[in-house]
C-alpha cells in the first residue's frame, strides 16, 4: 500500500515515501493547528483557512491553460485551483497535472516502472491487473478515510496535503485507490500515479512525484494447507516478492527487515538494501489490516500489500542528482535515457553556479516551513534549489527569529544577478504579505 512508502518520496509505503515517516526518522509530520477529517465543516475549518483567504485573493500566479487531458479525463483550471478559502492548490502544481512521467517509456521513471512490471509479469502465472491512469483528484475518505489514517493525523492538515474543497484533495499516495479497486474484485494489482503533497524544498524532495502500490489477497485455500496461519503465510510470501523484487532491481544485495507500524497493515515492515555502501530504505509493506478487506467484500481472506517512491530509487538507480531533473525537457537530459535501459547513469552536462540569499523574519504561531516553501515555489518555481534553516532564536520577549537561506540554480543555464536580485525581492515580499511574518 503506497501510504508507506515514498517520503523519498515521500502517502503510501516510501521513505519520502512515508506518509507517516518524517524527514528526522519520526513517524510524524510538522503539524498543523487544525487537522481535516472527512467530517470537517465549513465552521470548523474557518479559522484554520483565515491565512489561506488572504493567500487566494492576491493574484500573483502566472496564468496556465486553462484544461489539460488526463488520463482521458478533461480536468480543467478552476477544477483545482480555487479562489475559496479551503483551496491550496497553486498554478504549479495544476500545471504538473496530467504529464505522466510514469507512462513515458523512455524516461527514468517510466523505465523503472517498466522493469518492476517484467518482475511481476515474469515471476507470478495470474498476471498482476496494471493500473496507472488513475485520475489523481479523490475524496477526502478514499485519501484517508479508506486506509484507516485517523481523523486527528497531521497528514490530513493544510499543511501537508493539497485541498480543492475540504472534501476533495490532490491523492497523495496511490493507496487512495485501493479500497475501490478491492470491491471491483480484483486480488493481484500495482497502481501507478503521480502523487502530491506540500513539501520542503531540496534536491530530493518535490511537490509531486511518483510512487507505485502492490496487492496480493488470498483465499482460505491458499494457507490453509501450508500448515500457518493466515497472518504468517501472507507475511512470508510478501517478503519472498520483493526480495526477489529488490535482486531484480538493485542485483545481488545484502537485504534487512525493520519492524514499523503503519495503520492500515500489521505486521509492517521495512524493507532496507546495503548499496553503494550505506543502507538504503526501499520500501515500506505489511500484512492488511483486516478491516480494509472486510469493507471491500473480502472477510475471508487476507492480503498484502506494498508502496514504493519511484523517483527515490531511480535517483539511486539512474545516479541523478537532484529530483528537478524529471522535470526539465532539456535534450541534454532526456537524450541519457532509452526504453528498457534500467540503470543507465546519468552523465551531467553541466553545473551552474548556485547564488544563496539569507532572509530573517520574526514568525507568528500559525508559521510553517511548507507555507513558507509554497510561496517561494510560487514565486522561483524549479529556480528554487533548496530552502534551509540556518538560525533561529527566541528573544526575551518571547519572539521567534528564523533566517532561512534560499539556493537559487538552473539546472539549463547560469543565473543573472538581475534576475535573482529581482526573484528575492518577490519572494520577500510575498513571505512578509501572505504569511504575515515581521522581515528583520
Amino acid at each position: 500500500m503506497a501510504v508507506a512508502m515514498a517520503f523519498a518520496q515521500s502517502t503510501a509505503f516510501s521513505s519520502r515515501a512515508l506518509l507517516f515517516l518524517h524527514r528526522s526518522g519520526r513517524r510524524s509530520f510538522t503539524a498543523f493547528s487544525v487537522p481535516y477529517s472527512s467530517s470537517a465543516t465549513a465552521a470548523s475549518s474557518s479559522s484554520a483557512f483565515s491565512s489561506v483567504d488572504n493567500l487566494r485573493r492576491q493574484k500573483w500566479r502566472a496564468p496556465v491553460a486553462s484544461a489539460l487531458e488526463r488520463g482521458g479525463v478533461k480536468i480543467a483550471r478552476d477544477d483545482v485551483v480555487r479562489d475559496e478559502p479551503t483551496n491550496n492548490i497553486p498554478d504549479t502544481i495544476f500545471t504538473k497535472l496530467g504529464q505522466q512521467l510514469h507512462r513515458r517509456n523512455q524516461h527514468p521513471i517510466g523505465i523503472l516502472k517498466n522493469a518492476i512490471y517484467d518482475y511481476f509479469d515474469s515471476n507470478y502465472e495470474n498476471k498482476f491487473d496494471k493500473f496507472d491512469d488513475l485520475c489523481p483528484i479523490v475524496t477526502v475518505k478514499q485519501n484517508f478515510d479508506d486506509v484507516l489514517v485517523p481523523a486527528d493525523h497531521v497528514s490530513r492538515s493544510y499543511n501537508d496535503t493539497y485541498y480543492i474543497d475540504p472534501q476533495t484533495v490532490l491523492r497523495c499516495h496511490t493507496s487512495a485507490h485501493q479500497a475501490e479497486i478491492l470491491s471491483k474484485g480484483h486480488t493481484q494489482f500495482l497502481v501507478t500515479g503521480d502523487v502530491y503533497r506540500r513539501d520542503s524544498i531540496d534536491s530530493t524532495h518535490y511537490p509531486v512525484f511518483h510512487q507505485m502500490e502492490g496487492v496480493h489477497v488470498f483465499s482460505p485455500n491458499d494457507w490453509e494447507s501450508s500448515g500457518q496461519d493466515s497472518t504468517a503465510y501472507a507475511a512470508e510470501d510478501l517478503k519472498k516478492c520483493l526480495e526477489g523484487l529488490a535482486r531484480h532491481l538493485f542485483g545481488a544485495v545484502e537485504m534487512r527487515w525493520i519492524d514499523t507500524y503503519f495503520p492500515f497493515t500489521d505486521p509492517s515492515f521495512e524493507l532496507e538494501i546495503y548499496f553503494q555502501e550505506k543502507w538504503l530504505e526501499v520500501l515500506g509493506c505489511g500484512v492488511t489490516e483486516q478491516e480494509i478487506l472486510k469493507r471491500s467484500g473480502n472477510s475471508n481472506n487476507v492480503a498484502w500489500a506494498f508502496g514504493l517512491g519511484l523517483e527515490r530509487l531511480a535517483m539511486v538507480l539512474f545516479d541523478i542528482p537532484d529530483i528537478r531533473l524529471f522535470w526539465t525537457t532539456d535534450e541534454r537530459f532526456t537524450s541519457q535515457f532509452s526504453e528498457g535501459q534500467l540503470g543507465v547513469k546519468f552523465k551531467p552536462f553541466s553545473k551552474f553556479p548556485p547564488c544563496y540569499k539569507d532572509m530573517s523574519f520574526w514568525i507568528n504561531e500559525s508559521f510553517t516551513e511548507n507555507n513558507l516553501c509554497e510561496v517561494i515555489r510560487g514565486i522561483a518555481g524549479d529556480l528554487v534549489e533548496e530552502v534551509c534553516l540556518i538560525d533561529n532564536f527566541t528573544n526575551k520577549k518571547g519572539m521567534t527569529s528564523h533566517c532561512y537561506r534560499i539556493a537559487y540554480r538552473s539546472m539549463e543555464r547560469s543565473l543573472t544577478d538581475e534576475e535573482i536580485n529581482e526573484l528575492q525581492w518577490k519572494v520577500r515580499e510575498q513571505v512578509e504579505s501572505h504569511l504575515k511574518v515581521v522581515l528583520r
